[in-house]
């Protein structure tokens, strides 16, 4: 398997998963079809019980947000893969190492231009 179909796949399965998980704590969009919508917990009808509600919401909000960031991430790799620019940095056009690709496949910076990014 050559490196190419190596993170596709990698990438495919986490979709995958990412996507499963979206779709336990929110649905998608009907309107326009993009992102998702939480879905609000129905625990109970006493004030603790209300109280719970919207503690666990606040946190679903929260958890479906970084699951679309996820997601996105994920579909900008495999379009890179698609498009033959997966793996190269988005700053300084080098190859990024494969190790930090199997670390994070959706790495975007190779490491030094990551390091010069966070301490900006």
């Amino acid at each position: 398997m050559n490196q190419k179909d190596f993170f596709k796949k990698i990438l495919e399965e986490r979709k995958k998963v990412t996507e499963e998980r979206l779709q336990s704590i929110a649905k998608k969009n009907s309107v326009n079809r993009k992102g998702y919508t939480t879905i609000f917990p129905e625990i109970g009808r006493s004030d603790d019980e209300n109280a719970d509600e919207v503690v666990t919401f606040t946190n679903l909000l929260s958890l479906k947000t970084n699951l679309e960031q996820e997601l996105k991430e994920i579909e900008d790799a495999l379009s890179k893969i698609k498009k033959g620019t997966y793996g190269i940095c988005e700053i300084c056009g080098k190859k990024i190492k494969k190790n930090r690709l199997k670390a994070n496949p959706t790495s975007r910076f190779c490491q030094n231009c990551q390091a010069k990014a966070k301490s900006l």
